[in-house]
């Protein structure tokens, strides 16, 4: 099969004028001007795109669509601790039922906007049975002991149990907040023996900062309410109590909205193998404090974007993302804010050498959106605003949204 379309942006060098991907099964075995593709492919069925610019499948790098079903369900708080109160309150109305219908919306919506791997933390992978994967997806189990952390192994062990016969999963601790240090270290412990992937919200908010680093505030009382042990409390900030913890440097971290200078001083020895997450729409949403994007990069930490969950934001669009990062960092070149929907997010999942890229050998994850060419077409794809009228995910052409 060969796909043409008015421009291919391989996100692997310049993009292509009236370029080609000829496809063989799931792979992509060639990419490169009409004319000299097709003529090595002679005979192969054609796909003719038109005034389109085709790029690689978007890769969400976090997301919970365990929670797609809570769009619009909760207003705005005054503090992010009445918001975790807002979201449980929710969230223990829902049965089994209702999130799976949850996360199998949430396929389809991420589908139609253009994105063809996931990386989902879900809190019942029990249910992960139950759904219906309509993009490449790595399933994280969410893990909480916040009321008891003698669980700890425990919670983790029945996690891994339940998650090991999917292809691609990984643990998702919560946060240090939610996840005690017995239950970081056995996640790290099963990392090592699977070779299985990390994540953890981290720093994410002023009240998490307050409780780590002064022992007082919302999140504090809330927790210690609750019957957390604060031992771990005061003194330190968030980053620093979970790199005293982490052994492994490859995490993938989301939010860190809230860095001290001295915070990076000590990320800069984990720089450049960990990866950082920013979800912008929810970081609004939750009024956080401004992300340091221009510190984060120099430090090299790789960074990738993600939607968060409905709960804190509109729709599962990466576009959306996309444009809304630009808007707060207009000066951040266009193909750069694509690199964090694509290139970035592959190299997080360990799949720099098989997704996020149009080059020979690659997965066949493509997507094509208008371009007519009046604009540049880096600023035509942010600017792309609505379903994505053609994918296609493992060499198999998607139903038109």
């Amino acid at each position: 099969m060969i796909v043409r379309a008015r421009s291919v942006v391989t996100m692997d060098g310049p993009p292509i004028d009236n370029g080609t991907v000829a496809v063989s099964g799931d792979r992509i075995i060639d990419v490169g001007e009409f004319s000299e593709v097709s003529a090595r492919h002679l005979g192969e069925e054609i796909i003719d795109l038109g005034q389109q610019a085709l790029l690689p499948g978007l890769i969400n790098a976090h997301c919970h669509l365990d929670y797609t079903c809570l769009r619009d369900k909760i207003a705005p708080q005054k503090s992010f601790t009445d918001w975790i109160c807002a979201i449980n309150a929710r969230k223990a109305e829902l049965s089994p039922d209702d999130y799976v219908s949850s996360i199998n919306d949430g396929f389809a919506e991420a589908k139609r906007f253009g994105t063809t791997t996931i990386a989902n933390l879900t809190a019942f992978p029990e249910l992960i049975s139950r759904t219906e994967a309509s993009i490449r997806t790595w399933w994280f189990a969410e893990l909480i002991d916040v009321r008891d952390p003698s669980r700890a192994t425990e919670i983790v062990d029945l996690a891994v149990e339940k998650l090991k016969s999917t292809k691609r999963w990984g643990l998702a601790p919560h946060a240090p907040f939610t996840a005690s240090a017995t239950l970081y270290r056995r996640c790290e412990e099963v990392a090592r023996n699977e070779h299985i992937l990390l994540t953890t919200h981290l720093a994410e908010s002023r009240e998490e900062m307050s409780m780590f680093r002064d022992g007082n505030g919302e999140l504090y009382d809330f927790l210690k309410s609750i019957g957390r042990e604060m031992i771990d409390c005061g003194g330190a900030t968030p980053i620093q109590q979970f790199l005293a913890e982490a052994s492994l440097p490859d995490w993938i971290l989301v939010h860190l909205n809230e860095i001290s200078e001295y915070d990076f001083k000590v990320l800069r020895q984990f720089a450049r193998k960990s990866q950082i997450v920013h979800c912008p729409r929810s970081h609004k949403y939750l009024g956080h404090s401004s992300f340091q994007f221009g510190k984060v990069r120099d430090l090299g930490l790789n960074i990738c974007l993600g939607t968060d969950s409905l709960a804190s934001n509109d729709d599962l669009s990466l576009f959306a993302e996309m444009r809304a990062f630009q808007k707060e960092f207009p000066d951040v070149w266009q193909e750069e804010v694509l690199k964090m929907a694509t290139l970035n997010p592959a190299r997080a999942l360990r799949q720099e050498e098989a997704l996020g890229k149009i080059r020979q050998g690659f997965v066949a994850d493509l997507i094509a959106v208008p371009f007519g060419g009046s604009t540049s077409i880096f600023e035509a794809i942010l600017g792309f605003d609505g379903p994505v009228g053609w994918s296609m995910i493992g060499g198999k052409v998607q139903q038109s949204a």
